[in-house]
C-alpha cells in the first residue's frame, strides 16, 4: 500500500490532463497516467517521473468497459485505494460541423467519452475511492459545457449553449418557424 495520494487522471497523456498530472505530481501523490493510447501514457509518465514525479502509465480508454474494468482492477491491485479521481478524458469530434449536417454517430462518439466514460470510470473506481481516507472526483468540463453558465443571459457565455446550438439548427435548415429552447426565453427565426 501506498503512503502517498493515489491519483488518476483520465486523458493525462497531452494538454490540460498532463499539467494537472504534473501539479498532482509535485504534490507528492503517485499519478496514474491514464491514457487511451499505451505508448502516449508511457512517454507521458517518463516525463513526469523525469521531472521528479512518482508517475505510472495506466492504459484507459474510457469508452471501452474492458479497459475500464482492468484499469481499477490494477488500481485495486496496485494501491488498494484512490484518492484522487480527475476525469479529464474528453474529445470535440464534431467542430465546424453545422448541427443539421452533423452525423448522430459523430456526436454518439462525442457523448461515449465526453458524458458516458465519466459515468463508467466514476462507478468502476468509486470502490476505491470510498477505501480513501478522503476520496475526491474532479470532473473537468468546458464553460461552454455548462446549462447554468450559457443559459444565463447575464452569465459569462449567454446565448452560446443550447439555446444558440438550436438557433444554428434552425438557420442551418432554413427553418421560418420560431424555435423555442429550454434554457432561456430567446427565440430565432
Amino acid at each position: 500500500m501506498s503512503e502517498s495520494k493515489v491519483a488518476l487522471v483520465t486523458g493525462a497523456n497531452k494538454g490540460i490532463g498532463y499539467e494537472i498530472a504534473r501539479a498532482l505530481g509535485e504534490t507528492g501523490a503517485t499519478v496514474l497516467v491514464g491514457a487511451r493510447d499505451a505508448e502516449r501514457g508511457a512517454a507521458a509518465a517518463e516525463k513526469l517521473s523525469a521531472d521528479g514525479a512518482a508517475a505510472v502509465a495506466l492504459q484507459l480508454d474510457v469508452t471501452d468497459p474492458l479497459s475500464v474494468t482492468a484499469a481499477a482492477a490494477l488500481v485495486e491491485r496496485m494501491y488498494g485505494r484512490l484518492d484522487i479521481l480527475v476525469n479529464n478524458a474528453a474529445v470535440l469530434i464534431e467542430r465546424g460541423q453545422a448541427p443539421s449536417r452533423t452525423p448522430l454517430e459523430m456526436l454518439a462518439r462525442t457523448y461515449a467519452t465526453n458524458v458516458y466514460g465519466v459515468v463508467a470510470v466514476t462507478n468502476a473506481m468509486l470502490p476505491l475511492l470510498r477505501e480513501a481516507p478522503a476520496g475526491r472526483i474532479v470532473n473537468l468540463s468546458s464553460g461552454l459545457g455548462s446549462m447554468a453558465l450559457t443559459g444565463d443571459p447575464e452569465g459569462p457565455y449567454p446565448g452560446r449553449g443550447c439555446w444558440r446550438t438550436t438557433r444554428r439548427r434552425a438557420r442551418s435548415t432554413r427553418s421560418r418557424s420560431r424555435t423555442r429552447t429550454s434554457c432561456g426565453t430567446r427565440r430565432s427565426r
